[in-house]
């Protein structure tokens, strides 16, 4: 956990709710995750946790390209989705929502005037978890960021229930539970 001080205005989404909020310059700040490009932080003045996106590092005195917020480049735009998606946590699980096994399936479909809209089913580790529209929220910013993208939706499902068992290998490993 790390306290700093917002060099300049940022904007931020605020935890659970995914309602987006602009924190001003000078309000303290706790850093209490850094992960997949994004910070979760305390704001003790604004009474609650934020996220605040990589490319916003420098309000907290970070480097963006050292936040990991940097875009893949090359590659096609299918694989470069599935690398955002696993840029993007719950802000209380230190697995990306790829390795939870939280996504179900994602399509690209390219659209005739130019640009593609990329559709994105996933689910959150249970049906009142609240991180449910920030975690959507952070997929979808990130998706629409990659070069190619005209739009993103990201749809909570709850079909099938998750359960432990679709924890990835490396996800299981990060967790300790193998």
């Amino acid at each position: 956990m790390e306290r700093v001080e917002l060099n300049r205005d940022c904007d931020a989404v605020q935890v659970p709710s995914g309602d987006p909020v602009r924190l001003k310059q000078g309000t303290e700040v706790i850093i209490s995750q850094s992960l997949g490009g994004t910070f979760t932080v305390q704001v003790p003045a604004y009474g609650g946790l934020f996220r605040i996106a990589g490319k916003d590092a420098d309000a907290l005195g970070k480097d963006p390209a050292e936040s990991g917020a940097a875009q893949a480049s090359g590659g096609d735009l299918e694989s470069l989705v599935w690398d955002q998606l696993k840029t993007c946590y719950d802000p209380e699980i230190p697995v990306n929502i790829v390795d939870l096994g939280l996504v179900y399936g994602m399509t690209v479909t390219p659209r005739p005037e130019g640009g593609s809209v990329v559709d994105v089913k996933m689910t959150l580790t249970a049906q009142g978890c609240g991180m449910g529209a920030s975690i959507a929220f952070d997929a979808k910013q990130k998706i629409e960021g990659l070069p190619g993208v005209a739009e993103a939706n990201v749809d909570l499902v709850w079909d099938p229930p998750w359960n432990p068992q679709m924890i990835s290998p490396e996800g299981r490993e990060r967790l300790g539970l193998d």
